[in-house]
């Protein structure tokens, strides 16, 4: 054979093999790539390259965490020199403000502490009734609270941003738990037809419905009622509103009853024995 011919054998050995590999089924070359591995089957039923794969996969698994561990510590240590950063400003904000109010920080966190005493109180007293809240005694709370606010505005202290706000939000919440106390007449029947009484009036249905109530209309009618066993027909009497007897209501009955303690031991004694001519 020459050597031309040889090389023309070559060449078409060569077109025929490029034919067979273009021409061969897709799923001869199918079976050539390897098959995915099974990311539920358990470990023991591995063989030996599936587990070389699934080695691989943890591996590449945790570099990929461990970057973004690495990336959160990055950030977290950049935040925390941020705040440590805003902090230190704050900080010295602070203290220029203080140096305008010729105030030290233990000066603002005592004027803190007594606001916030304030608020306490305040948020006690809207917690009661209007009927509660327009006792004498409440509506004096709410005074002294006032009062004591106005004296606290009055420093210095409460020019710093962290108080001014605060304190004419509490001016105005102060202002709304003043009362007017709500009052009505009753004027006295006979006991002939009423059974007029303090104790009955009390138990009236339309005063208070509550016999043990009669103090607050003793006390509310002080300057026509001397004695609380006795009233006239046609007195016109003012009625408190209904609510729990106050301490000064108290202390009244509390007086009463032992004014009549005393009346009682004292008819109770006998009469003294006469003797001499005279008698």
């Amino acid at each position: 054979m020459t050597r031309r011919t040889h090389t023309i054998s070559s060449f078409l050995a060569a077109v025929v093999v490029a034919v067979s590999l273009q021409t061969a089924s897709p799923l001869a070359f199918a079976q050539q790539q390897p098959v995915p591995l099974d990311p539920n089957k358990p470990d023991e039923q591995l063989t030996k390259d599936e587990a070389d794969v699934r080695i691989k996969q943890f591996r590449e698994a945790v570099t990929g965490l461990e970057a973004q561990l690495k990336q959160g510590e990055d950030k977290f240590a950049a935040t925390t020199k941020k705040l440590a950063d805003l902090q230190k400003a704050a900080a010295d904000c602070d203290s220029a403000f203080y140096a305008l109010v010729n105030a030290s920080k233990a000066d603002v966190a005592a004027f803190r502490q007594r606001l916030g005493v304030l608020e306490g109180k305040v948020r006690e007293l809207k917690a009661l009734s209007d009927d509660a809240l327009a006792e004498k005694d409440k509506q004096d709370q709410v005074r002294a609270l006032e009062n004591e606010l106005n004296a606290m505005r009055k420093e210095k202290i409460a020019l710093l941003p962290e108080f001014y706000d605060k304190i004419i939000f509490l001016a105005k919440e102060i202002k709304g738990l003043y009362r007017e106390k709500k009052t009505s007449t009753y004027t006295v029947g006979t006991w002939a037809e009423n059974r007029e009484c303090l104790w009955n009036i009390s138990a009236r249905n339309e005063i208070y419905d509550d016999a043990f109530l009669w103090p607050k209309i003793w006390v509310a009618n002080k300057n026509i009622i001397r004695n609380p066993d006795i009233i006239y027909p046609g007195q016109e009497f003012v009625i408190p509103a209904k609510a729990d007897k106050t301490s000064e209501e108290m202390k009244a009955e509390r007086k009463y009853w032992r004014m009549k303690r005393g009346s009682s031991a004292s008819a109770a004694q006998p009469a003294p024995l006469k003797t001499g001519v005279n008698n």
